[in-house]
């Protein structure tokens, strides 16, 4: 018996024991192993040939000095133009980084908006930013700029004139304005972030109310809810709501109007490619004044939403020209180069179920944009009146 657990024992202590170091290896080769071909089927063949494709012209391609960057910037846009969705779009450093700042609502500059065609002079100033560089350095409404930082503008460099008073904040540019008396005079402004509201109103005649809504990025509802609020103290008993020419924005902020002007339901579907059909609700608070949307070809997305819903809920009459006809919602995606890819990632509809994926809205007076008068916010006023 001895003898026996003797030599079991020596069996034992004669194996051969790999190296500490040599296991971790083999462990860390087998698991590089695995994942690379884990990702090998996630990618596919076409996906690793893309791959394939970037390393090639990184190692092999004769000119050392290209640029690959710029190269990965058109492979990218193809890639999303190869997947046939006039929604999905893909985004440089630079465009991803503008596109940022638009849908913050807030722009770099002075605080102007200005008219390109209708001065040979130079830029017309057609309206001050309230607080803005250009208030407190004097600029009015009317005033014409003429040159930036001693750069004459008039003429064929009236559309380069907005790119040159545009810059980065904390800097100064020198504009100089003719004013509407004749005299010309030169103002100093610090160039500074500023918030753009995405309504504004105004009060028509027989107590109607008319707010514009631009887009429904940030702060929209906020701001589209100031509005309405201040027509309504003022008297308004019927709104005109303008949507034309509204690229659309965030479902938060389309939600967020859609539940302060509609009384209690489903106002909103979503259906993801990955999850479950999200399902909005209005609370029971609303605006109870008629309605009437104006729309036209370039009114997209959460703006086209907004007038179906307000149809299918109340009935409220819609007036211009037929819309775009979206259904998709996309999602923006940070790429690791500094540029976004944005991908149609769900579809929507309206409340009680209705897309307008390819259909749009046919407006219930559908009217071609006068070139003489704003034709369609006429028939929009005659429209609320009947109403009211």
């Amino acid at each position: 018996m001895d003898t026996q657990e003797q030599l079991t024992s020596g069996r034992r202590d004669g194996r051969k024991k790999l190296p500490g170091w040599l296991k971790l290896l083999i462990a860390v080769v087998l698991t590089l192993g695995i994942s690379a071909g884990g990702f090998c089927l996630l990618m596919g063949r076409s996906g690793l040939a893309l791959v394939q494709g970037w390393l090639l012209a990184r190692f092999a391609f004769v000119d050392t000095q290209a640029d690959l960057g710029q190269a990965a910037d058109q492979a990218l846009s193809g890639l999303v133009s190869g997947l046939g969705d006039r929604w999905s779009y893909y985004l440089d450093e630079d465009s991803y980084a503008r596109t940022r700042e638009r849908r913050a609502n807030r722009y770099v500059g002075v605080g102007v908006t200005v008219n390109t065609a209708e001065r040979e002079e130079g830029l017309l100033v057609t309206a001050v930013t309230e607080g803005g560089p250009a208030q407190s350095a004097g600029v009015v409404a009317g005033d014409v700029i003429t040159a930036v930082d001693g750069v004459s503008i008039a003429g064929d460099m009236r559309q380069e004139g907005t790119e040159l008073v545009a810059g980065e904040a904390g800097t100064q540019v020198e504009l100089t304005l003719l004013g509407e008396d004749g005299t010309i005079r030169t103002v100093t402004c610090t160039r500074a972030s500023l918030s753009t509201p995405s309504a504004s109103g105004e009060m028509l005649e027989e107590h109607v109310g008319y707010v514009r809504l631009t887009n429904f990025y940030s702060g929209a509802a906020d701001s589209f809810r100031g509005e309405v609020d201040a027509l309504l103290e003022q008297g308004a008993e019927g709104l005109i709501i303008d949507l034309r020419s509204n690229p659309g924005g965030y479902i938060s902020e389309l939600t967020a109007i859609l539940d302060y002007l509609l009384p209690e339901g489903p106002v909103f579907r979503q259906d993801p490619r990955w999850g479950f059909q999200s399902v909005y609700e209005s609370d029971e608070q609303c605006v109870d004044v008629p309605m009437v949307s104006l729309v036209n070809g370039d009114t997209y997305s959460a703006a086209e939403l907004l007038a179906a819903e307000l149809k299918e809920f109340q009935g409220s009459p819609v007036v211009g020209e037929r819309t775009s006809g979206k259904g998709y919602s996309q999602l923006t995606f940070p790429m690791l180069n500094g540029g976004g890819l944005g991908l149609s990632t769900a579809t929507y509809c309206t409340g009680q179920g209705n897309s307008l994926i390819g259909v749009g809205i046919v407006p219930d007076l559908e009217l071609e944009l006068s070139q003489s008068e704003d034709n369609q916010l006429q028939a929009a006023e005659e429209l609320i009146l009947e109403q009211m």
